[in-house]
């Protein structure tokens, strides 16, 4: 998402060195990964380090923000959100198949046109990418671990434990309306636990559940 704040520290580095470790044993050509967690978790930051970390390795990764496939542009959902109630939250509010779609594309190294949400204007922009020499794509948002990837990563922190983080990188007001769609989002977000198949603890280890 364009205006995006990275907050990256060591612990950030030091998960994604071992996401890209783990990854590179695969010996998979085509790798995509999701990371997925609660807002303000380190998902972006997480994502971002991976991709460098392949980079110095020689690989070429891109970053998918799911967030930038919501069915409706951000002041659109907020008007939708508080007419319908933030029960109506959830994984049903991304366009899978346009996700779908560009995973697709990435697999068969064709060119796509991606939703970019710009976070200065609350516009969609779209980006042109072209696929062919990518070997791995990224998958980084809220319900990324719904799609269908070879590795998901579920970052366990909670949004009571990334409060401050949220704070400082203010992406949205902390509202009482902006807490219930927090609780919300924790309720669904902690439902997909299960699909993932590495777990990234409070301290930023690696938990491997697929060995």
């Amino acid at each position: 998402m364009l205006g995006d704040i990275l907050l990256v520290t060591q612990k950030h580095k030091k998960i994604a060195a071992l996401i890209v470790d783990f990854s590179l044993k695969l010996i998979k050509k085509k790798l995509t990964i999701a990371i997925g967690g609660e807002s303000g978790s380190g998902k972006s930051e997480v994502a971002h380090m991976i991709s460098k970390y392949f980079k110095v390795r020689g690989t070429l990764a891109k970053i998918l923000h799911t967030d930038d496939y919501y069915l409706l542009p951000p002041i659109k959902r907020k008007i939708w959100r508080i007419k319908e109630g933030v029960k109506k939250i959830g994984v049903f509010e991304y366009d899978w198949a346009k996700i779908d779609n560009t995973i697709s594309k990435f697999r068969e190294n064709k060119e796509c046109i991606m939703p970019c949400i710009d976070l200065l204007t609350d516009q969609v922009d779209q980006l042109y990418t072209n696929f062919n020499g990518i070997e791995v794509l990224i998958l980084e948002g809220l319900y990324s671990l719904k799609a269908n990837v070879d590795i998901r990563a579920f970052i366990d922190l909670t949004y009571h434990d990334t409060k401050e983080a949220q704070i400082i990188r203010g992406k949205e007001p902390q509202t009482g309306f902006r807490l219930e769609v927090l609780k919300r989002e924790h309720i669904v977000v902690q439902s997909l636990k299960p699909l993932a198949n590495i777990i990234i603890t409070k301290e930023f280890d690696m938990i491997n559940l697929i060995d």
